[in-house]
Protein backbone atom coordinates (compact mmCIF):
# COMPACT_ATOMS: atom_id res chain seq x y z
CA UNK A 1 0.00 0.00 0.00
CA UNK A 2 1.43 3.37 -0.86
CA UNK A 3 2.32 5.67 2.48
CA UNK A 4 0.45 8.47 1.63
CA UNK A 5 -2.66 6.18 0.88
CA UNK A 6 -1.78 4.40 4.97
CA UNK A 7 -1.43 7.25 6.05
CA UNK A 8 -4.62 8.94 5.12
CA UNK A 9 -6.50 5.82 5.88
CA UNK A 10 -4.44 5.95 9.81
CA UNK A 11 -5.74 9.31 10.09
CA UNK A 12 -9.13 8.35 9.05
CA UNK A 13 -8.95 5.60 11.90
CA UNK A 14 -8.07 7.72 14.64
CA UNK A 15 -11.00 10.04 13.97
CA UNK A 16 -13.79 7.69 13.69
CA UNK A 17 -11.61 6.43 16.82
CA UNK A 18 -12.58 9.63 18.31
CA UNK A 19 -16.15 10.12 17.94
CA UNK A 20 -16.28 5.96 18.91
CA UNK A 21 -15.43 7.25 22.09
CA UNK A 22 -17.68 9.96 22.44
CA UNK A 23 -20.08 7.48 21.34
CA UNK A 24 -18.96 5.30 24.70
CA UNK A 25 -19.05 8.04 26.74
CA UNK A 26 -22.49 9.33 26.14
CA UNK A 27 -23.61 5.91 25.90
CA UNK A 28 -21.93 5.36 30.09
CA UNK A 29 -23.78 8.90 31.01
CA UNK A 30 -27.19 7.45 29.29
CA UNK A 31 -26.98 3.89 30.91
CA UNK A 32 -26.24 5.35 34.37
CA UNK A 33 -29.72 7.57 34.06
CA UNK A 34 -31.47 4.63 32.44
CA UNK A 35 -30.67 2.56 35.69
CA UNK A 36 -32.02 5.73 37.80
CA UNK A 37 -35.19 5.58 36.01
CA UNK A 38 -35.42 2.38 36.18
CA UNK A 39 -35.44 2.50 39.93
CA UNK A 40 -37.85 5.53 39.53
CA UNK A 41 -40.21 3.71 37.10
CA UNK A 42 -40.30 0.30 39.15
CA UNK A 43 -40.80 2.17 42.26
CA UNK A 44 -43.72 4.52 41.57
CA UNK A 45 -44.97 1.43 39.48
CA UNK A 46 -45.14 -0.75 42.94
CA UNK A 47 -46.37 2.27 45.16
CA UNK A 48 -49.61 3.03 42.60
CA UNK A 49 -50.13 -0.99 42.92
CA UNK A 50 -50.48 -0.97 46.07
CA UNK A 51 -52.30 2.23 46.65
CA UNK A 52 -56.23 1.79 47.02
CA UNK A 53 -56.90 5.80 47.29
CA UNK A 54 -57.96 6.62 43.72
CA UNK A 55 -57.46 10.27 44.13
CA UNK A 56 -54.07 9.42 45.37
CA UNK A 57 -53.12 7.14 42.81
CA UNK A 58 -53.64 9.29 40.19
CA UNK A 59 -52.01 11.68 41.47
CA UNK A 60 -48.65 9.58 41.84
CA UNK A 61 -49.53 8.98 38.55
CA UNK A 62 -49.31 12.24 37.39
CA UNK A 63 -46.42 13.02 39.45
CA UNK A 64 -44.45 10.45 39.43
CA UNK A 65 -44.93 7.25 37.22
CA UNK A 66 -46.12 9.03 34.01
CA UNK A 67 -43.37 11.15 33.78
CA UNK A 68 -40.72 8.49 35.17
CA UNK A 69 -42.14 6.04 32.35
CA UNK A 70 -41.78 8.65 29.16
CA UNK A 71 -38.10 9.45 30.39
CA UNK A 72 -37.56 5.29 30.78
CA UNK A 73 -38.96 4.67 27.53
CA UNK A 74 -36.92 7.49 25.86
CA UNK A 75 -33.67 6.62 27.48
CA UNK A 76 -34.24 2.74 26.72
CA UNK A 77 -34.48 3.93 22.58
CA UNK A 78 -31.42 6.65 22.61
CA UNK A 79 -29.46 3.78 24.43
CA UNK A 80 -30.72 1.48 21.00
CA UNK A 81 -29.57 4.63 18.93
CA UNK A 82 -26.43 5.12 20.62
CA UNK A 83 -25.78 1.10 20.12
CA UNK A 84 -26.51 1.22 16.21
CA UNK A 85 -24.04 4.51 15.92
CA UNK A 86 -21.25 1.98 17.80
CA UNK A 87 -21.57 -0.55 15.81
CA UNK A 88 -21.81 1.14 12.41
CA UNK A 89 -18.52 3.49 13.23
CA UNK A 90 -17.28 0.60 14.79
CA UNK A 91 -17.79 -1.30 11.13
CA UNK A 92 -15.58 1.37 10.05
CA UNK A 93 -12.79 1.08 12.09
CA UNK A 94 -12.91 -3.06 11.55
CA UNK A 95 -12.96 -2.17 7.86
CA UNK A 96 -9.83 0.26 7.72
CA UNK A 97 -8.19 -2.25 9.81
CA UNK A 98 -8.93 -5.21 7.38
CA UNK A 99 -7.76 -3.53 4.65
CA UNK A 100 -4.65 -1.99 5.69
CA UNK A 101 -3.31 -5.57 7.03
CA UNK A 102 -4.30 -6.77 3.70
CA UNK A 103 -2.64 -4.76 1.77
CA UNK A 104 0.70 -4.70 4.28
CA UNK A 105 1.20 -8.73 4.33
CA UNK A 106 3.58 -9.49 2.60
CA UNK A 107 3.71 -11.35 -1.03
CA UNK A 108 4.81 -14.43 -1.56
CA UNK A 109 5.54 -15.25 -4.91
CA UNK A 110 5.36 -18.69 -5.75
CA UNK A 111 7.97 -20.60 -7.20
CA UNK A 112 6.90 -22.55 -10.80
CA UNK A 113 8.51 -25.53 -11.11
CA UNK A 114 9.32 -26.60 -14.63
Amino acid sequence: MEQHVKMSLDEWKAEIEEILKEIDAEYEEVKNELKVYTYKFNITKQVVQSTVNPDLNRKIRELYHQPFEEKFNDLKEYIKELEEKKRVFQMFTDKIEKVTEKEEAPHFAVAQSE
